[in-house]
């Protein structure tokens, strides 16, 4: 079983929300985006992937918004890498309210290990695929 870490925590502002008074898309997706940096530098410290010229392109994201996340709530995002491919990653994060648990939103992302030179998706390297059993992928 994969590994859950958290990725992120915040809280939500007024200005995140929209004329119906939840937290507009664009703000789930910055979230989302944030987590993902986290997480995916648990798998290579975003300075090695600088020096390498490497990065993560993201080629899909699937939202489920699950309940609306109004204006005060704090929140955290919860992480679990699902996939390792030959090119790309799979992985999911939760959007919780930290007080009360609910589950606000999920966001499915697959990403590629991407050549920022070559402007290329590279294979998963060995390193990558030991880093990704710590987390709990066989």
């Amino acid at each position: 079983m994969a590994t859950e870490v958290e990725t992120y925590r915040g809280a939500v502002y007024p200005w995140h929300c929209d004329t119906m008074g939840h937290m507009n898309t664009q703000f789930y997706t910055a979230i989302f985006d944030s987590a993902s940096f986290h997480m995916l530098s648990r798998l290579v410290p975003y300075s090695q992937m600088q020096a390498r010229k490497h990065g993560w392109a993201d080629v899909k994201m699937t939202v489920v918004y699950e309940h609306e996340t109004p204006a005060g709530a704090l929140v955290h995002v919860r992480s679990t890498l699902t996939r390792l491919g030959s090119k790309a990653i799979e992985y999911r994060h939760s959007l919780l309210n930290s007080e009360s648990g609910v589950l606000h939103a999920t966001a499915d992302i697959v990403t590629v290990l991407f050549d920022l030179t070559a402007r290329k998706a590279l294979p998963i390297d060995d390193a990558i695929r030991a880093k990704g059993k710590e987390l709990g992928l066989a």
